[in-house]
């Protein structure tokens, strides 16, 4: 099949498995940031999207895209240097040339960074919560309690510093990923090229930041949440 055994199947894969990462990114910021202004309302959502078949379901189509998009990620970077040596990543770009060049030349590195991040928030909130729901063990904060995991995680600062270093290599990785992704599916020209790295570039940087906001709200406990 052409999407396993081809260079471009490969790379088209990582595209579209991507754009769905980033497409889960966004609803997963816009749900914290619910956090930062009702209990209960975020507490709400948790419920909702708790130990449900639906919810479980949902999780494993997570992973799974996850799992595919790293999988293809080692994959392709290997091919990439056994073909072109030190000079894998030509990347020529008018918009931030010197960030989206230095990311696109550490994708593997900063995809490394992303999955010990992503390894620590399973542990976090996924083992603690939706796990914790459905085998039955229960600790001192409910499973079904998110705001009462946030306000835990983040009052420990190891966690914020450890936190923040993962959101920005994860901003990183986007910069180039965004664009990237939809060169390979052919939806960028000679002129929309450079307009989807500025619209990814922007698109990125706020979505991150919504990330980094509850963060730092949690940590300094100034959300109106907490007042």
């Amino acid at each position: 099949m052409w999407l396993i055994n081809s260079s471009i199947g490969r790379k088209v894969v990582m595209s579209v498995t991507g754009i769905a990462l980033i497409l889960f990114l966004t609803f997963h910021c816009a749900m914290n940031l619910v956090a930062l202004f009702s209990e209960e309302g975020y507490n709400m959502i948790c419920e909702f999207l708790g130990a449900n078949w639906y919810a479980v379901v949902a999780t494993l189509g997570l992973a799974a895209l996850a799992v595919i998009h790293i999988v293809y990620a080692f994959i392709l970077t290997a091919q990439n240097r056994k073909a072109r040596g030190d000079n894998r990543y030509e990347v020529a770009t008018q918009v931030n040339p010197g960030i989206v060049e230095w990311s696109s030349k550490n994708m593997l590195v900063l995809g490394l960074i992303i999955f010990i991040g992503l390894l620590l928030h399973l542990y976090n909130f996924w083992y603690n919560m939706m796990f914790a729901e459905i085998v039955g063990t229960y600790q001192q904060i409910d499973p079904a309690d998110g705001f009462a995991w946030i306000k835990e995680t983040f009052s420990n600062p190891v966690f914020v510093v450890l936190y923040i270093i993962w959101i920005c290599a994860i901003w990183f990785h986007l910069t180039h990923g965004f664009w990237s992704a939809l060169q390979t599916l052919g939806w960028s020209g000679k002129i929309w090229l450079n307009r989807w790295k500025c619209i990814g570039f922007i698109y990125t940087t706020l979505l991150m930041l919504g990330f980094l906001v509850v963060i730092l709200a949690f940590a300094f406990k100034c959300a109106p949440s907490l007042c």
